[in-house]
């Protein structure tokens, strides 16, 4: 049975909460093989003039690991 890790990482997105959740998975794919699953726990943004202008998803990803790292 593989041994889990997990690492927090925040996407950003000027469109959606569900495209910073995308953000926050592709850009940790940059150096982090075979993701598994995300979690996302906080979604936050910026508000100007009324409007959200930056959505921000706070997410947990999880790889399995070899035990070498």
């Amino acid at each position: 049975m593989p041994v889990i890790k997990v690492i927090e990482v925040v996407g950003e997105s000027q469109s959606s909460w569900e495209d910073a959740v995308k953000d926050a998975v592709q850009q940790a794919s940059k150096t982090v093989r075979n993701i598994s699953g995300v979690e996302i726990y906080n979604l936050t943004g910026n508000v100007k003039d009324g409007d959200v202008i930056e959505y921000k998803a706070n997410c947990k990803i999880a790889f399995p690991v070899d035990g070498t790292d």
